[in-house]
């Protein structure tokens, strides 16, 4: 499992593998630049305690900081290669998910939050990227210095070199063992804040409607509880992981002090004994205990980038989860209509969004080429599910919709939706001019056909009035009241000009006259067109040719508003509740 982890998250940095070695080198050049540099300041106060040439002394201090110059130099470069890598490894890493959420099937997107989902590209993803920034910066340089000093440190004194190697070990098996502890708080601090990401994305997204409800004071309890969840979680997280740096600390500075000891005691004992292997100056004790303390420093940024990496890998592995979900297949070896007339049977189609709630049961429906087709029902009866089934959503569990003798699962889902034309009760405005959101990206539509469209919808005095008319850049938040984008949105039909319509209360947000207008410019469009009518208003309704009325994803009644009417059932009695006096 980790194997294939890291193989993925290689992937990532394969396109600067160069800059990679590269670092690597500067990484070891920058060690063994701060590992010489205690040597020369040892020399130095060998130089000082036998009192030899002040030149020599210079010379050597002059050497230091030369190289403490370029090591500093160096390790500026590696820092902006470092950061690079990373930043276009993240770079990568967002364009793919983003790329993965438009072939994701509606099944996720409608079962997942979309703060859930965001929280995974943006968050998830910086604690990645900073988890690795730790890692390239810290851990190469921290390994090569370890290996250099214990190399460095037998030539000086064996004896103290092993007691220093014996003890280390103490330090990192504490951290190893805290460290290891802390994954899974970072993994339910990772889930935790998806969860507050997702219900502040949420109440912000519908903030209108949570004033207009006087829900201020519930969803303000309830982040409160988001909130303290998540606070409680990443204290546990956090206080756990940060007892690595005083842990380690602690017994580093018991090394330090038995390095000291033992050190001290060798300079005394062997001081006339020069070619004892135990033999110590000052300034090579000076040396040691340098070595002694920048041995384990390396324990403690190592250790330190391990708790990081602990969260980061909660992260990576929150992040290869969601592009592990399964895509929606591209369809290309599958038939495309070049021409649809409209005619659709629907033979005893069972549907459920979860195979054992079956919502739909034995559906069966027969439309013809231009027919009407209104959809009415209480909630859930099955009206959108519906309309999902027909686009190819979702795909029926068993039965079959046959568009023109043609099962519509045999067809290419990309070409089959583009002969529908869609007007929703939600409007959908992008950041654009106002012509772009009126051709969505398609140029082939020249001003002159968007502007009778525009007509046909009603929308063209209005859209005259702004500031640069057609060219007046909007977005969902402008100066457009929701009745003026829902007819921007209804003149992208006029203009596309579908053979097959599905209407989800298009008309909610426009007043009363304009609607009457806009029923005349529909039946101009529906003319000759298959047209499916979700309705809630069953005024708007009365002149389809057949009305199907829904309950529990069944058809309990269908025919025209007058036989409906006549038969006094479900559909009289919902049609009288809403124009009781």
């Amino acid at each position: 499992m980790k194997k294939n982890l890291l193989k993925r998250i290689s992937k990532y940095l394969k396109g600067d593998i160069y800059l990679f070695i590269f670092t690597i080198l500067l990484a070891i050049i920058v060690a063994l630049a701060q590992i010489y540099i205690p040597i020369l300041f040892g020399k130095s106060i060998d130089v000082i305690s036998n009192k030899e040439d002040t030149s020599k002394l210079i010379n050597l201090l002059k050497m230091a900081t030369l190289i403490l110059v370029i090591s500093s130099v160096l390790q500026w470069l590696m820092m902006i290669i470092n950061n690079k890598i990373i930043y276009k490894a993240t770079r990568r890493m967002r364009s793919e998910a983003f790329i993965k959420i438009q072939s994701l099937p509606l099944s996720y997107l409608d079962t997942h939050p979309s703060g859930e989902i965001i929280n995974i590209i943006i968050n998830d993803v910086d604690q990645f990227s900073e988890g690795m920034i730790l890692l390239f910066t810290q851990f190469f340089t921290g390994l090569t210095t370890i290996i250099g000093i214990i190399i460095f440190m037998f030539f000086i004194n064996y004896l103290i070199s092993i007691l220093i190697i014996v003890l280390t070990p103490i330090s990192i098996l504490l951290a190893h063992f805290i460290s290891k502890s802390t994954y899974k708080h970072f993994k339910n601090q990772s889930i935790e804040k998806a969860n507050q990401t997702a219900y502040i994305e949420e109440m912000v997204s519908n903030l209108k409607v949570v004033k207009n409800l006087n829900y201020e004071e519930t969803s303000i309890t309830e982040f409160d509880k988001i909130n303290d969840k998540l606070s409680a979680i990443s204290f546990k997280a956090t206080f756990i992981s940060s007892l690595v740096n005083p842990t380690t600390r602690f017994v580093n500075s018991l090394i330090y002090s038995a390095v000291c000891l033992v050190g001290a005691i060798f300079v005394l004992k062997f001081k006339d004994e020069i070619n004892n292997p135990l033999y110590l100056s000052i300034g090579s004790l000076s040396t040691l205990l340098s070595y002694a303390n920048q041995y384990t420093k390396p324990f403690n940024e190592i250790s330190g980038v391990l708790t990081e990496l602990q969260n980061s890998m909660a992260c990576i592995n929150r992040y290869f989860s969601f592009m592990d979900q399964e895509i929606e297949l591209k369809e290309d070896d599958k038939k495309k209509l070049t021409q649809v007339l409209g005619n659709i049977r629907i033979d005893h189609v069972d549907f459920g969004y979860q195979k054992d709630k079956i919502l739909i049961k034995d559906f069966n429906l027969k439309v013809k080429h231009g027919q009407r087709v209104a959809i009415v029902g209480p909630t859930g009866a099955g009206k959108t599910t519906l309309i999902n089934l027909l686009m190819r959503f979702y795909d029926v569990n068993s039965g079959a919709i046959i568009l023109d003798d043609n099962n519509i699962i045999d067809l290419d889902k990309k070409n089959l939706r583009s002969h529908y034309g869609m007007v929703l009760q939600d409007t959908w405005i992008r950041n654009a001019k106002v012509i772009d959101n009126i051709r969505l990206g398609n140029d082939k539509y020249s001003l002159d056909e968007v502007i009778e469209a525009c007509k046909m919808a009603h929308c063209d005095s209005f859209i005259k009035r702004l500031e640069d008319g057609y060219d007046t850049i909007i977005n969902e938040e402008g100066n457009l009241s929701v009745g003026e984008k829902q007819l921007i949105c209804i003149a992208r039909v006029m203009l596309l000009k579908p053979p097959m319509l599905i209407l989800d209360e298009a008309t909610s947000s426009i007043d009363t006259r304009t609607e009457l207008k806009i029923q005349d410019a529909f039946k101009t469009l529906m003319n000759n067109k298959t047209t499916f009518i979700v309705a809630h208003r069953l005024s708007t309704i009365k002149n389809c040719d057949i009305i199907l009325v829904l309950k529990d994803g069944n058809i309990i009644e269908s025919g025209t508003h007058k036989e409906l009417l006549k038969q006094q059932g479900f559909y009289y009695e919902l049609y009288n509740a809403q124009f009781e006096k």
